[in-house]
């Protein structure tokens, strides 16, 4: 006769244990080194000019924390943009300025979300900011 047990310990020696592996997203590509050869960002409307979006980066040159100089800065964006028209990544260019490139960074995030028609597929894009003061 089998018992319970028996037929437990028989299911345990036969079936493998199965184990649940989270899915991972694909990583994002990253941009290519060349950002000429990428098509200009379509923006669907233009961000209006805030001549504020100038005051942290001159604040962050007038402090020190930047090893470069002037009062005009362009900052060059490649931006991912996902076949649906969102913004999946966008890469500064260094120019010697984390902070700096992080900013531009998020600018652009925001002045580009809802902003591009979907491409129908991902689709890197180049753009630029300027950032300059007095």
């Amino acid at each position: 006769m089998i018992t319970g047990t028996m037929l437990l310990a028989a299911l345990l020696q036969v079936t493998p244990p199965v184990a649940v592996v989270p899915s991972q997203p694909a990583p994002l590509p990253l941009p290519p080194a060349d950002l000429t050869a990428l098509p200009e960002l379509p923006l669907t409307r233009r961000w209006p000019e805030d001549s504020t979006l100038s005051d942290y980066v001159r604040d962050e040159i007038l402090a020190g924390r930047c090893s470069i100089e002037g009062q005009r800065i362009q900052v060059d964006l490649a931006v991912l943009v996902a076949g649906n028209g969102q913004i999946r990544r966008v890469t500064p260019r260094a120019i010697q300025c984390p902070t700096v490139e992080q900013y531009a960074s998020g600018v652009m995030s925001r002045m580009a979300r809802g902003n591009v028609a979907p491409p129908g597929e991902d689709r890197w894009y180049r753009t630029a900011l300027v950032f300059a003061w007095r």
